[in-house]
């Protein structure tokens, strides 16, 4: 069983869970639930295209930084020019939760992705109930079905959906609704990065397709290539977040990067 499988077992407990404990009335319900959704779409077209994450861990890397507050690390992505800011709600292993997202919705003004594995109607509800504007999609643990019913679904609340896609046969998961296009650099079950394999990816999809270059931007080199391959927007969170001041290394960033 490999990394991905064993997330996705835990989170279909975590879900099974959850609907024990919150109904999806109750997350209707919400503060947030009825709030308009900003749209990552029009702001990767805008600004610098950076969806800079905040992350404390990941399976691969153990602890990144878990020094640091949500608040001060995402106001400083706001505003030094990032397009969104991702947020992993994970909590087993990536070391996310709910509050994570909740605790600076109203201290933002640009959209946040709900960073996490989404294999149950039920999340979706959820992601709308803490305020984000937008849904991962990860097409390794989704069928195509699965994929076209769920971005449906985000379309009824407002989200946005961003597919993550790795492989040739991932393409399979596309369809002309989906608003965003991730490739990820790095392989989910063997974490090896190939940024050439994400061009040869990208260079397969609809011209018209906003394309997202996910993980393993390790260097300012490594982001000027991909944006001159034509990716328009690139998630980045463990080059910032392995710093001890992710804020200052993204502005630093943003100030040498050819945006």
């Amino acid at each position: 069983m490999n990394i991905l499988d064993k997330i996705i077992q835990r989170k279909k407990e975590e879900v099974s869970i959850s609907k024990l404990q919150v109904s999806i009335q109750e997350l209707k319900d919400s503060a947030f639930f009825e709030r308009k959704t900003l749209s990552l779409k029009e702001n990767i077209k805008s600004k610098s295209g950076i969806i800079a994450e905040f992350k404390r861990q990941s399976p691969s890397k153990g602890i990144i930084n878990d020094k640091i507050s949500p608040l001060e690390v995402v106001s400083a992505y706001e505003n030094f020019g990032a397009s969104g800011i991702s947020i992993l709600t994970d909590k087993d292993f990536f070391g996310g939760s709910f509050e994570d997202i909740l605790n600076v919705r109203n201290s933002v003004n640009i959209p946040i992705l709900r960073k996490d594995f989404m294999i149950d109607e039920y999340q979706f509800y959820e992601a709308k109930s803490i305020g984000a504007d937008v849904i991962l999609l990860i097409a390794a643990c989704l069928s195509p079905q699965q994929v076209q019913e769920f971005t449906q679904l985000s379309h009824e609340s407002g989200l946005e959906v961003l597919l993550e896609i790795h492989t040739e046969e991932e393409l399979k998961h596309y369809h002309s609704e989906i608003d965003l296009v991730g490739i990820n650099n790095r392989n989910l079950k063997d974490f090896k990065v190939d940024l050439q394999h994400s061009v040869n990816l990208k260079n397969q999809l609809p011209k018209n397709v906003l394309s997202v270059a996910e993980s393993g931007i390790y260097n300012i080199e490594d982001f000027n290539y991909l944006k001159e391959k034509g990716f328009d927007g690139f998630l980045m969170g463990e080059y910032f977040m392995k710093h001890e001041n992710p804020a200052k290394k993204f502005e630093e960033f943003i100030s040498n990067a050819a945006i």
